[in-house]
């Protein structure tokens, strides 16, 4: 199978043009961003120096990979059902356009914004930490080992709430019961993350490598899987 490039970037201009003009989508990209940041940042400038020690031994930026988990679907959702609610999806699907390549277009462009806010709002969180928080809690809380998993886990836990995203808007024909259905299956690795960052679950390098080998995995073959989904016939006539 070859795939073609310029297919590829074309779905993904196409898809960021209309993400763009989509106003509900662009507000429920901003509230959920903006209920997990809300949370961990009020309680860490309300934070004085004599609680660095406790607050040293929690992992609260890990928090903050819930971001990642939960905007994707969203966007995701429209990958087929919004194609269909709009009336567009036959057209589409009558192109010479591979399944895998109208799949990885559309992947590419809810991957691109959903990492871009989840690094932007990571980064303003520590920002105005640093700016207004108690600077020996700002040291207790940045720490390096979950610097870096927020940076390897972003892309990794997006690219997988995508996939599931696009599986559930290929079996949907209506945009919010896609996006609900997506980001309800994406609340269990949320759960996780919030266990981890509260410390119930101790997080090791042993849990990071094989957290990441399995989210990797998943992302590879989440594509091959979803283009199985993908059957021509059944989402031009609507088909379950």
């Amino acid at each position: 199978m070859t795939l073609h490039r310029r297919r590829i970037l074309g779905i993904v201009r196409k898809e960021i043009r209309e993400l763009r003009r989509n106003r509900s989508i662009l507000v429920a990209m901003a509230i959920l961003p903006l209920v997990f940041i809300i949370q961990p940042l009020v309680a860490v400038l309300g934070l004085r120096a004599s609680a660095s020690g406790a607050l040293s031994q929690e992992h609260v930026l890990l928090y903050l990979l819930g971001i990642p988990t939960l905007v994707p679907p969203i966007i995701a959702a429209t990958a087929v059902a919004g194609e269909r609610q709009q009336g567009t999806l036959e057209p589409v699907l009558t192109t010479p356009v591979q399944a895998e390549e109208l799949l990885l277009g559309k992947a590419l462009a809810a991957f691109l914004p959903a990492v871009v806010i989840a690094y932007g709002v990571f980064a303003v969180f520590l920002l105005l930490a640093a700016v207004f928080g108690d600077p020996t809690v700002v040291a207790a809380l940045v720490q390096w080992p979950d610097l870096v998993a927020q940076i390897l886990f972003t892309p990794l836990l997006a690219g997988w709430s995508i996939w599931v995203g696009i599986a559930v808007s290929t079996r949907s024909s209506d945009v919010r019961v896609a996006q609900q259905l997506g980001i309800l299956a994406s609340l269990p690795v949320v759960l996780v993350t919030v266990l981890i960052a509260l410390s119930v679950i101790e997080p090791t390098l042993a849990l990071g490598i094989g957290a990441g080998l399995v989210l990797l995995v998943l992302d590879v073959f989440g594509w091959r899987f979803v283009a199985r989904l993908f059957d021509r016939e059944q989402l031009i006539t609507g088909t379950r």
